[in-house]
């Protein structure tokens, strides 16, 4: 795949990318697309091309798998990304984490603000960054202003874990990984997050880890 520049048409750029049929590859920490700020959507892509994109977008995230995906962790510096999360997990952790279904939905030009003053922290983990997973406390509701990939404005107050990943997809598109939000000393591998760190809760995480929760 070609490193993205900006010197490559957008257009050009995804044309690219969606040449080979299946998931496409995800870049990983390290790849300078995953620090910039990425470039507002305003009709780059033809409605076709952005038809294309998307799809490609949701095959990648379902592939993966994980419950979103914005445009630079596939190399394209555009304010895009999707979410959708089936939220297959026990009533306990659906109860702790406030993780509800959320259906495939397209986020164009993002942003997002804290609604009240809650936060509220869990392990997060992050396709770009594989193999690991970090505390973040984030604001426990958000409010998110976008499109849809049909030009819909949305106005929408988000909670709860599909507040976490609004939050989480709307930081790529600003260049930053959860990592940059995260209480580095909880920072587990996968291993020691199924041998130890799997309660709905990170308390005894934070408790073992020597690190505080908001």
């Amino acid at each position: 795949m070609a490193t993205p520049s900006h010197r490559t048409p957008l257009a050009e750029l995804v044309e690219e990318l969606l040449a080979t049929d299946g998931p496409l590859p995800i870049v990983a920490a390290g790849e300078p697309v995953l620090r910039r700020p990425t470039e507002r959507y305003d009709g780059q892509l033809d409605a076709g091309l952005l038809s294309r994109f998307v799809e490609a977008l949701r095959v990648t995230m379902h592939a993966a798998p994980g419950v979103g995906l914005a445009a630079p962790q596939v190399g394209v510096p555009l304010r895009i990304a999707v979410i959708e999360d089936p939220a297959p997990v026990p009533e306990e952790v659906r109860v702790a984490r406030g993780r509800v279904p959320q259906p495939f939905r397209v986020l164009v030009n993002p942003s997002y603000e804290p609604v009240g003053t809650e936060r509220v922290a869990f392990f997060e983990g992050c396709l770009s960054v594989p193999g690991w997973q970090a505390v973040v406390a984030r604001p426990a509701e958000v409010r998110l202003t976008c499109e849809d990939e049909h030009g819909r404005p949305v106005d929408e107050v988000f909670a709860g874990w599909p507040a976490r990943i609004v939050q989480h997809e709307t930081d790529h598109l600003d260049g930053m990984l959860y990592l940059d939000r995260a209480e580095l000393r909880s920072l587990s591998s996968n291993q020691a997050m199924a041998e130890r760190w799997t309660q709905p809760t990170p308390e005894q995480a934070a408790a073992s880890l020597g690190f505080e929760l908001p």
